[in-house]
């Protein structure tokens, strides 16, 4: 496989909830278990891209990472070993990136683990920092309004590179990635 989808979680893949901890507080966001399903019947390798920085923070721990990340897969009927690959960063804002999107490190490393072709990639988000992160990768990127807003500014500065604002990942799903095959 040449092409791959990189998605954030929070905001995208479920609704954000502030510093998510306990997979019961998760909240599902409609149509995205199709959209998955789609992107994987489809021929494409699927990552998820998280960052995390309640660990760095004391918030919660790893342990909860795992915990909400397999209940969210369980909600959506996905099998546990749905992901090409995970990375979760769980790197405070304010030090050094390392895997912390808009850093590109994880999508470069993915790219060349599975010899991706960075063209035919896509980095899924609902914040500038997820879609910079592609950006810097040499991928395609879109945004979602699933979660955070998207600001006036950030709509003229993804219209500017090129990155389509969605109004969720199935119609991104439909409009993107099922009409290009």
């Amino acid at each position: 496989m040449s092409r791959a989808v990189f998605l954030d979680r929070d905001g995208t893949l479920i609704k954000d909830v502030h510093y998510l901890k306990d997979p019961k507080d998760i909240k599902l966001i409609e149509g995205v278990g199709e959209a998955l399903v789609h992107m994987k019947k489809s021929g494409y390798s699927l990552f998820m891209h998280t960052n995390q920085s309640g660990i760095a923070r004391g918030y919660y721990d790893w342990d909860d990472v795992h915990a909400c990340n397999r209940h969210m897969l369980e909600l959506y009927g996905l099998e546990h070993d749905f992901w090409n690959g995970i990375c979760i960063a769980p790197e405070h804002p304010d030090g050094e990136l390392g895997y912390r999107k808009p850093s590109e490190k994880y999508q470069l490393e993915m790219i060349k683990k599975f010899k991706l072709d960075s063209s035919n990639c896509w980095m899924i988000g609902d914040k500038w920092i997820d879609a910079e992160a592609g950006l810097r990768a040499k991928m395609n990127s879109a945004l979602v309004r699933t979660g955070k807003k998207i600001e006036p500014d950030v709509q003229k500065l993804a219209q500017s590179e090129n990155v389509p604002v969605c109004d969720d990942l199935l119609s991104f799903t439909r409009n993107y990635l099922l009409k290009s095959l």
